[in-house]
């Protein structure tokens, strides 16, 4: 600072004076509504960097954002010329925003838009400018082609293999990895370095068993660039001779390196030599830089980070193994680009101040400092005599309205340059007051405190306090006013109480708020916790009496050693202690009671000591049930619960594992007792959840392992207030009792959710059908009976429980049935007689069910003529209506009479009979019957018959006999004469008399071979097809008239006489 130079003349203490005094300008509050209000010259607010490398492949963003009052405009330049936006179709502004996109969706090249660009933000009050961008597309070159030849090197040869990677923008990461993309393995002896190259400190026979490829990744297109391998020869020799170490890199003795100051400084030494050598680090003329170096590369890099002018002077590497040592020394200059030592700030003036703008900055060489305005150089603009420019200086004398404007300085120097805006704003402003109006501060007694009372205005107000509206301005003794606004009070008494008033005034007017100041009393435990040794299962208690102000809330928490108590079931905290019951081991420690109000807190410890009974004594002592608990006491009342706690009886040697908490009412059940619920046996309290219009009283029993102990003494009765019921009855049903009524019954509600007096059940119900009309009635009984209502219909139920209170919400609906009724027959009963063997029967539900169907009843029996046999029956399940009988003969028919079954009993009965389908059986299965015993017979004996017959024919025609002679070319037949035209023989059976294996019917009879009965009079017509399960259900038709017959092919034989005919 100035002060501290040792010469200073007379005019130079003035002048730094006069700048001292020009530095308390206005300074704009952060509140959004008076920035709003005031006018403001533009700030830049974001912009990009100064060196701004873009990806070629995205659309380009150059930021540009600023503030202001008017909002301000904005324009750009590129490359020092005005860059004109509207021109060219691939550029656009943001919207309220200076920010450039240029985009590249519909083509283009991004290297066409590099450059420098600037914006500028204007409005009516000056100009701000951004930095100059310098606009660069990122570069990934490709690799030069190049050939690569095998490298012959002796084995302990240093060897170094070069990178030289392309030139790309910003610089690729290098890495060297071998061309099977296997990392190289590095250490002291084998390293890359900072330029790229990998270095061998002696190269080994292992080294020829990869190649080495160097590789480039490039940070915006994630690309990696391989260059092409070296492939090594290792020539071996007898010995490998152990050498001194020799530099690699950099080379010679001696070398220098520029840094920049702030940037980071890599020092690197690399050295050759067998066996590889250690590298150590120095600073000439005293210690490495503490805190800011780090070895890296094996030591053989050593970094100084955030380099300052400090860091400048000789470091020299050590290179030594057991054959020798060399040095390097590196000669390091630090330069700076331009850096802030003091960055002009936005300036805000009254009419007719003082102030200044001040721009230092220092560097390497030292940076100029230029003056601009608004964006121009301040000796092209016009002439302004309240400014004058000294150095990095502008002062300004005697501002006037309209000297606002944007100033920037520039400080550069050959390594950079800083800009920085500073707006200087002439503003005339009345006074305003930002605090909240009417303010209540509340403050403990003897205790500092402060009266905020922030104020604007330009020129700047002054601030005066008063109390209670008194004259004289507070300010010494007791009160302290800060230039800022606030009133300190060093300590507030009773008599400090009352309004207080801040005014500011400037020459445009003045503004006041009041403060309302209350002081209250300082909380206080004046009864704490004391240190207490304590039995296990004993109940110790715990004070904690406070005295607060009685304005404030007060709340008290305790800790258990330093840590939030959990008041569990077996404490209970009350205003003035807590209180443990059956306490335990796990209770001891430090216990500490915290008062405290919004304005402050009190707090007192204690330390609890809990004795625990020998575990060897107590498994000698007797085990009994616990004695009864005791002093039952009901607290923290309300509508739907309360809290109830006891002092647990002697657990008798045997812990108390738990409590069962009963409760008896006297309203429905008087001097019964329920279990209200079950607690743990470490816990004495519990809350318990209460029913509305309940006269309760509770009562403990103690558990233990040994048994149950007595109950304790009742507690005092509790009565809740009554409400509506909540719940609805339960298990509603609709059933009839008779078969023309409707029996309603439900599940009452108990005593405690009954909710109130009076209680009764509002019935409805109607039949099930959305234009019916509802019936109710309402009782008091959990029944209802309706009559007179039809056979068994559905109805739809509502039963809803009221009190006095009134009524539950709307139940829920639920079907029920009127009574049941005997059914109808089964709408039909179908036959089929797929074989000989068994009979298929099918049937239907009944039309009218008249209930719900328990089940099938079937009785049959066979018959022949008017023989029958035994009656059998089957029962089946509601479900079933197919049933498959097993035939004991192929030749009886059975008579069938089903009927349905409700609860009430059977109903009508359905008749039917099989019919007597014995031919078409046959037919339908031939190839069955030819298996069985009695066809055969009977083919045998056809076939005899036959042979009998041919006989017969052959003597009548060598007797002349009636036969037609169709050789006779000469004889003419008689057309009337059938017999002959046909060709047969004219046969008959004239006695009439069965044939053998002819069958016989249950009455003796000999029974039909050709049933008069045909499957058409139970069939539907059509032709015969089979049903799903495979059984016949066409028609059989039976052709008996002879002309019908002839010619049909067919091989059905009905009879014996037809068998002769069809084979004749």
């Amino acid at each position: 600072m100035v002060l501290h130079r040792p010469h200073l003349t007379c005019a130079g203490i003035a002048f730094a004076l006069y700048l001292h005094h020009l530095v308390s300008a206005i300074e704009v509050p952060l509140d959004s509504n008076i920035q709003s209000e005031l006018p403001q010259p533009p700030t830049i607010t974001k912009q990009s960097v100064k060196d701004y490398i873009v990806d070629p492949r995205d659309n380009i963003f150059i930021e540009c954002e600023a503030k202001g009052n008017p909002v301000p405009t904005f324009s750009w330049t590129r490359n020092g010329k005005f860059f004109n936006v509207a021109k060219d179709p691939k550029v656009s502004m943001r919207r309220r925003s200076g920010t450039l996109v240029i985009d590249f969706h519909s083509g283009g090249r991004p290297e066409d838009y590099e450059g420098e660009y600037q914006c500028f933000a204007r409005n009516d009050y000056g100009t701000a400018l951004s930095s100059k961008i310098h606009l660069q597309v990122s570069k990934s070159p490709l690799w030069p082609k190049e050939k690569v030849d095998v490298i012959e090197v002796d084995e302990g040869a240093p060897l170094s293999l070069q990178c030289n990677p392309p030139p790309g923008l910003p610089s690729p990461v290098i890495f060297w990895m071998s061309s099977s993309m296997e990392p190289i393995h590095q250490d002291k002896r084998v390293s890359q370095g900072q330029n790229g190259d990998l270095y061998f400190s002696n190269v080994m026979l292992q080294d020829a068993q990869t190649d080495y490829s160097c590789n480039a990744r490039f940070h915006f297109t994630h690309t990696i660039q391989q260059k092409n391998p070296y492939t090594l020869k290792v020539k071996t020799t007898r010995g490998v001779t152990e050498t001194t170490p020799s530099f690699m890199y950099p080379y010679g003795t001696s070398s220098s390196q520029m840094v920049l100051r702030g940037v980071d400084l890599l020092l690197e030494c690399i050295a050759s030599g067998v066996p590889a050598p250690d590298i150590m680090w120095y600073k000439k003329g005293g210690e490495l830089p503490a805190g800011k170096t780090k070895l890296e590369n094996f030591n053989k890099a050593l970094r100084i980070s955030n380099v300052s002018e400090e860091d400048s002077g000789e470091y020299f590497c050590l290179a030594s193994n057991k054959m020798g040592s060399i040095r390097h020394t590196i000669s390091v200059r630090v330069k700076a680009a331009p850096y802030w030592l003091d960055e002009p700030q936005n300036l805000i003036l009254a009419p007719g101040e003082d102030g200044r703008l001040v721009c230092r900055a220092n560097g390497n060489p030292k940076p100029a400092i230029q003056w601009l305005v608004n964006g121009e150089p301040i000796e092209a603009s016009p002439p302004n005599p309240s400014r004058e420019v000294a150095g990095d200086t502008i002062v300004f004398r005697d501002t006037q309205i309209g000297s606002s404007a944007v100033y920037q300085c520039n400080a550069s120097n050959e390594h950079g340059y800083l800009l920085a805006n500073a707006f200087v704003s002439v503003l005339d402003v009345p006074p305003r007051i930002l605090a909240p109006r009417n303010q209540l501060i509340k403050v403990i007694q003897y205790n500092r405190t402060r009266l905020d009372c922030p104020f604007f205005g330009s020129p700047i107000p002054t601030l005066r306090w008063f109390k209670n509206g008194q004259g004289n301005t507070l300010d010494g003794g007791n009160y302290k006013a800060h230039e800022n606004g606030s009133l300190e009070m060093n300590m507030a008494r009773k008599e400090d109480q009352g309004i207080y008033t801040c005014v500011a005034t400037n020459i445009l007017g003045k503004a006041e708020a009041q403060v309302r100041l209350e002081v209250k009393d300082p909380t206080r435990i004046v009864r704490g916790p004391e240190d207490q040794v304590v039995k296990r299962g004993s109940m110790p208690r715990l004070h904690c009496r406070v005295k607060h102000d009685p304005t404030l809330k007060l709340t008290v928490t305790w800790l258990k050693d330093d840590a939030p108590l959990y008041i569990g079931n077996r404490m209970k905290k009350e205003d003035d202690g807590l209180t443990i019951y059956g306490v335990a081991e796990k209770d001891q420690g430090d216990y500490t009671c915290v008062a405290s109000t919004e304005l402050d807190k009190d707090s007192a410890k204690a330390y609890l000591t809990v004795l625990a009974v020998p575990a060897n004594r107590l498994r000698d002592l007797p085990k009994e049930r616990p004695d009864r608990p005791r002093d039952l006491e009901l607290t923290d009342l309300a509508e739907r619960s309360v809290r109830l706690t006891w002092i647990p009886g002697d657990d008798n040697n045997s812990p108390i594992t738990d409590y069962i908490v009963q409760f008896e009412e006297d309203r429905f059940q008087p001097g019964t007792w329920h279990n209200h619920s079950r607690y743990p046996g470490s816990v004495n309290s519990a809350v318990l959840s209460l029913s509305p219009y309940v006269n309760y009283q509770f009562r403990v029993i103690a558990v233990n392992d040994v048994g149950s102990s007595l109950p304790s003494v009742p507690s005092e009765r509790y009565q809740t207030n009554g409400a509506r019921p909540e719940i609805n009855p339960t298990g509603v049903q609709g059933a009839g009792t008779q078969k023309n009524n409707m029996e309603i019954t439900w599940t009452p509600l108990n005593a405690t959710q009954a909710y109130g007096p009076n209680l009764r059940y509002i019935v409805r119900w109607r039949r099930r059908d959305p234009r019916g009309s509802w019936y109710n009635e309402t009782v008091k009984t959990p029944r209802h009976v309706v009559w007179n209502t039809p056979i068994y219909v559905p109805y739809e139920i509502k039963v809803q429980a009221e009190n006095d209170f009134g009524r539950a919400p709307e139940p829920d609906t639920v079907i029920g049935y009127s009574g049941e009724d005997l059914p109808s027959s089964p709408r039909y009963l179908r036959i089929r007689q797929p074989n000989l063997e068994s009979i298929n029967l099918e049937w239907d539900h009944p039309e009218h069910p008249n209930g719900v169907l328990t089940g099938y009843n079937l009785r049959y029996q066979a018959f022949n003529g008017s023989k029958t046999g035994r009656t059998l029956v089957e029962n089946f399940s509601p479900n079933q209506t197919r049933f498959t009988l097993q035939r004991t003969d192929p030749i009886s028919r059975y008579r069938f009479f089903l009927r349905a079954r409700t609860q009430v009993g059977d109903g009508e009965t359905i008749v039917e009979e099989s019919p007597a389908l014995l031919n078409e059986a046959y037919t339908k299965n031939h190839v069955d019957i030819a298996t069985q015993g009695w066809f055969i017979g009977l083919m045998c004996a056809i076939a005899l018959l036959v042979l009998i017959l041919l006989i017969v024919c052959f003597i009548k025609r060598s007797r002349g006999g009636k036969y037609p002679v169709r050789d006779n070319k000469d004889e003419h037949l008689n057309p009337e004469d059938k017999n002959v035209e046909d060709g047969s023989f004219d046969y008959s059976d004239e006695d009439n008399k069965p044939l053998p294996n002819s069958q016989t019917s249950l009455d003796g009879t000999i029974k039909q071979q050709e049933s008069d009965d045909s499957l058409v009079d139970y069939g539907e017509g059509g032709e015969g097809q089979f049903n799903e399960d495979g059984s016949f259900i066409g028609q059989y038709t039976v052709k008996k008239d002879k002309e019908e017959t002839e010619g049909n092919e067919s091989s059905e034989a009905t009879s014996p006489v037809n068998a002769i005919y069809s084979l004749a």
